[in-house]
């Protein structure tokens, strides 16, 4: 059944088209990610799907059961002042509540069997547990008034808003941001399980992946629509791109070829044909009107001064506030040209163990010594000084034209000057827009500010907080591909699973969670980025306590032999290395599997009585298998960090 249909939509800004001849359907039970450059329309076109706002033409159509079972989360959404946390998330079922009271109050004459109907379906005895669950999986104070609440904070109350309305048509605008990992996957599993249809603007790929069934793309003010998971969409569009460059330089050789015609002698002009004439104005009518591929950010990374070959080295760092430990004995040696991941939940304390290893807090217990000639640059200290009223060029240059890149002290180069107007447009901003203020862009425009503002500064460290809110995806794998070739060190704090996957050398993740035998404040280093951590999180849960402790420990004495070898030691492993490190996670595999089965074997009594001989020979296999593992990890570990 289809539960919306647009048609020939148009929508415009000023001079602008966001919508321009757009159509969509919807039909039930689908889950559509809209993505898009940013500044394209997306957020604009979800509130004229939700009703908020009006086409300036075309059509708008909903089925009979969408009606009012509509709900939607904003950017910024709005609250009711005075509310607390709990009152705001419980406005997504105040059908169910009301309902309910009036079951309670059973006023004469009502009809309670029918009411009794009316409860179940719309689930209002349980109403308060799918508000608290809500509350929980997003890991906000129910008491807590929503006046007082951060931004992020806010964002998440409307997401559990519109999540326990279970509404049958569910529209949210890029819900993964300011949530953590846990919360985003908990996500996924519940849009993925909900019976309504979902329409979702996102850049988190992995999130797309995993919840969209089709992904709708607008570009130029047109829908585009392809079935299937990102990896398919980008195939398509690769195909699509190339496509439509070919007819456009097919249209262009097409119409110099009419234009020279028409300029020819007397001779040409003389038995020149009407027809021939008209076509070349439709030619340069249809050539002013087509709107180019928007082009891409072009993105260059100063990186400073170089630093000294460690840029920090923490032993046994520990951490409090108060009665909470943050960090307990954590010890790491980070060096030069690392790209290093924090993973953890909100609140863990990821920015505590950042401002550790770069020395602006000092620990309670342990020693961490810093690196010589850090230059560090930080992006969400930028992000909290963002004057919305300033213009973009004052944003990236106050009080001049000009931007100066390297040419420090210790750097042996020569400084390289870049016109304000020409930096800002190899970030996609048109030198009109110079002049424009900060608050007249959108928030994905905004980060991308925030980005070139950063880019101008000379680093050898970088710092950077979810850097990846609101940027389109282009711009999210153009920084990933700056961020593989800077040669200084990054701090790379995000919830984004596929960006970290492709930045980052190491991790260090927090593992307090009890349910993984973790402990309060406790953090481990790994190599490699978010899918090696979650593996080998989801191998110490059901592995033996033996091999769980030389996983532990493995991490740990590979950081310790790291910083012992030479740095010409973390080069490129040679041809036989590279196929051990391919081998050792399936001989891991296969040890653990082989110690599961003499586990299971052993734990019979029966087994002694018939065979106590094999019985002594197991126990002893059992043994080996725990050295074995710790040889394995301890080999892995080594190969992966080089």
């Amino acid at each position: 059944m289809t539960l919306l249909t647009l048609a020939d939509a148009h929508l415009a800004y000023g001079h602008r088209a966001l919508l321009d001849g757009a159509a969509l359907s919807l039909r039930a039970g689908e889950r559509v990610a809209l993505i898009g450059r940013n500044g394209e329309g997306k957020s604009s076109l979800l509130k004229v799907l939700a009703g908020l706002e009006r086409l300036d033409a075309g059509e708008l159509q909903f089925a009979a059961t969408v009606g009012p079972a509509r709900a939607s989360v904003a950017q910024e959404p709005a609250f009711e002042p005075g509310h607390t946390v709990f009152d705001a998330v419980a406005e997504g079922v105040a059908q169910a509540r009301a309902l309910r009271e009036r079951f309670e109050r059973h006023e004469a004459g009502e009809d309670l069997d029918r009411l009794q109907t009316l409860l179940e379906a719309h689930g209002g005895w349980t109403w308060e547990q799918r508000v608290a669950e809500a509350l929980q999986r997003l890991g906000l104070p129910g008491s807590a008034a929503v006046d007082a609440l951060s931004g992020g904070t806010k964002k998440r109350v409307a997401l559990a808003r519109a999540l326990v309305a279970a509404p049958s048509l569910l529209l949210l605008d890029e819900p993964t941001n300011h949530l953590d990992i846990d919360a985003i996957e908990w996500l996924q599993e519940l849009l993925v399980r909900q019976r309504g249809a979902l329409v979702f603007v996102s850049h988190d790929r992995a999130f797309i992946d995993a919840v969209a069934t089709r992904i709708v793309e607008l570009d130029r003010g047109r829908l585009r629509s392809y079935p299937g998971n990102f990896a398919a969409y980008e195939t398509a569009k690769a195909r699509e791109l190339e496509a439509e460059a070919l007819a456009n330089a097919r249209a262009d050789k097409l119409l110099a070829q009419e234009e020279a015609w028409v300029r020819q002698g007397v001779e040409a002009r003389r038995t020149r044909s009407v027809g021939r004439v008209a076509r070349l104005q439709r030619l340069r009518t249809q050539r002013a009107e087509r709107r180019e591929q928007l082009g891409r950010v072009r993105l260059g990374l100063e990186s400073g001064v170089p630093p000294g070959r460690i840029v920090a080295e923490l032993a046994d760092v520990t951490m409090r506030f108060g009665d909470r430990l943050l960090v307990d004995r954590f010890s790491a040696t980070l060096l030069r040209g690392d790209k290093v991941g924090l993973i953890g939940p909100n609140g863990a304390g990821k920015t505590t163990l950042l401002r550790l290893i770069l020395g602006e807090l000092q620990p309670t217990a342990g020693t961490v010594k810093l690196g010589t000639r850090l230059q560090v640059a930080y992006f969400d200290q930028m992000r909290a000084a963002l004057d919305l009223e300033a213009t973009l060029a004052d944003t990236i240059s106050p009080g001049s034209e000009w931007i100066e890149f390297g040419g420090g002290e210790g750097s042996g180069r020569r400084a390289a000057r870049k016109h304000v107007m020409s930096y800002l447009g190899d970030f996609l901003f048109a030198p009109e827009r110079a002049h424009s203020p900060v608050r007249t862009l959108s928030g994905g425009e905004r980060n991308r500010l925030l980005l070139a503002r950063l880019f101008a500064l000379p680093a050898n460290v970088l710092v950077l907080d979810e850097p990846t809110n609101d940027l389109d995806i282009d711009t999210l794998e153009l920084l990933e591909e700056l961020l593989q070739d800077y040669e200084g060190t990054v701090f790379l704090v995000s919830h984004d699973r596929r960006f970290l996957d492709n930045v980052v050398t190491s991790t260090i993740a927090w593992e307090g969670d009890p349910a993984f035998g973790g402990r309060p404040g406790l953090w481990r280093e790994y190599a490699g980025g978010y899918e090696v951590w979650r593996e080998q999180r989801e191998r110490a849960r059901v592995a033996p306590p033996a091999v769980a402790a030389a996983a532990a420990k493995a991490p740990a004495m590979a950081t310790a032999a790291a910083a012992a070898a030479p740095a010409a030691a973390r080069g490129k492993l040679g041809y036989k290395e590279q196929r051990e490190l391919q081998a050792l996670p399936a001989r891991i595999q296969a040890l653990e599997a082989e110690q599961r089965d003499i586990a299971a074997t052993l734990a019979d009594p029966a087994f002694y009585a018939r065979e106590a001989r094999r019985a002594g020979e197991l126990s002893r296999r059992h043994g080996e298998i725990e050295e074995e593992l710790m040889a394995c990890l301890e080999r892995w570990e080594a190969l992966s960090n080089r």
